[in-house]
C-alpha cells in the first residue's frame, strides 16, 4: 500500500528544529512539552496507518518519507537539528532508516522507548521472537485466542484453522487474516476488570501480546494471571547499534537540551 501524500499543519513558529517520528503516547507528551518552548520548532512525523491518529503539538505531517535516502533528504531540506524516534517500539524499518539517515545528515539521533513488560509471580509467559513462532505455539496452549498484537501481520495467524481468534485492534484488519476470527475495534487504555470480564465472556484461553509495553493495554497481561492463563509475548526488535535510548519523555527533554547546548 502507498504512503499517504504528506501534509503539515502549522502551529509553532521558528526555532531550533526538532523532529519527532510519533505515534505512541510518549511521542504526544513530548511533543507537547517541546512544543511550549518559544525556542524550539517541533514537527511530528506520522505513518498514516491508522485512520484517526491523535494529533500532537506543533506541526504534523502525515505520510511516509520514502525510506532512508528520502528522510535523509527531509532532515536537510528542513534544517533539522535534533532527531527523535519515538515510535512504536516494534515499528523496527522507520527506526533503521531514522539510523541510516542520521547518520549520512549528521544529525544526533536518540530513541525513545518505554520500558518493556517483565513477568512477575504467576505469569505464564511464553516467548516468541516474531508473530510467525508465536502462531507455532498456539495449537499446544489454547483453541480460543485473545490475540492483540494489532492489525498488520494477522497473516502469521492466517493458517491457523483449529483455533478460534478474538482480535482487537484500533483499525478494521484485512485479509489474509485467521478464517475462524471476530474482531473488536477499541483503543486503549483498560482496565483489569474490563479485561477479565472480556476473557470470561469469549472464554478465552489464550492470549498472545506484543512487549509494548507501558500501562494503557497492560490490564490484560494482569487479567490473564488472574484467570491462570497463558501468554505468548511477542518479544520487540532491537534499537539499532550505537543509537542512545531514553526510557521516558522527561529523559528525552533532558538528552535533548543537553545536545542542542
Amino acid at each position: 500500500m502507498n504512503d499517504p501524500e504528506p501534509e503539515a499543519i502549522t502551529r509553532t513558529g521558528r526555532g531550533r528544529h526538532v523532529l519527532i517520528l510519533g505515534g505512541t503516547t510518549e511521542a504526544r507528551r513530548l511533543a507537547a512539552g517541546l512544543a511550549a518552548d518559544p525556542a524550539l520548532r517541533v514537527t511530528s512525523s506520522l505513518a498514516g496507518r491508522v485512520a484517526q491518529p491523535r494529533l500532537p503539538a506543533g506541526e504534523v505531517r502525515i505520510g511516509g518519507f520514502g525510506g532512508p535516502e528520502g528522510l535523509a533528504r527531509w532532515l536537510r531540506e528542513h534544517e533539522v537539528d535534533a532527531l527523535i524516534d519515538a515510535t512504536h517500539p516494534f515499528a523496527d524499518t522507520i527506526s533503521f532508516n531514522a539510523a541510516r539517515a542520521a547518520a549520512e545528515v549528521h544529525v544526533p539521533l536518540l530513541a525513545l522507548r518505554r520500558p518493556g513488560w517483565v513477568p512477575g509471580a504467576g505469569d505464564r509467559w511464553h516467548s516468541a521472537a516474531s508473530q510467525a513462532e508465536a502462531a507455532e505455539l498456539l495449537p499446544a496452549l489454547g483453541e480460543r485466542v485473545f490475540l492483540t498484537t494489532g492489525r498488520m501481520g494477522l497473516a502469521a495467524f492466517a493458517h491457523l484453522t483449529e483455533q478460534w481468534f478474538l482480535v482487537r485492534s484500533v483499525d478494521a484488519p484485512e485479509a489474509p487474516h485467521p478464517p475462524r476470527m471476530e474482531v473488536l475495534l477499541e483503543r486503549g487504555p483498560f482496565t483489569v476488570e474490563g479485561e477479565a470480564t472480556l476473557l470470561r465472556r469469549h472464554r478465552i484461553d489464550v492470549l498472545v501480546t506484543k512487549d509494548s509495553g507501558g500501562q494503557a493495554t497492560a490490564a490484560k497481561l494482569t487479567a490473564a494471571r488472574d484467570a491462570g492463563l497463558p501468554v505468548v509475548v511477542v518479544r520487540r526488535p532491537p534499537v539499532p547499534q550505537g543509537i542512545p535510548v531514553a526510557p521516558d519523555p522527561t529523559a528525552a527533554t533532558s538528552w535533548l537540551r543537553q545536545t542542542l547546548d
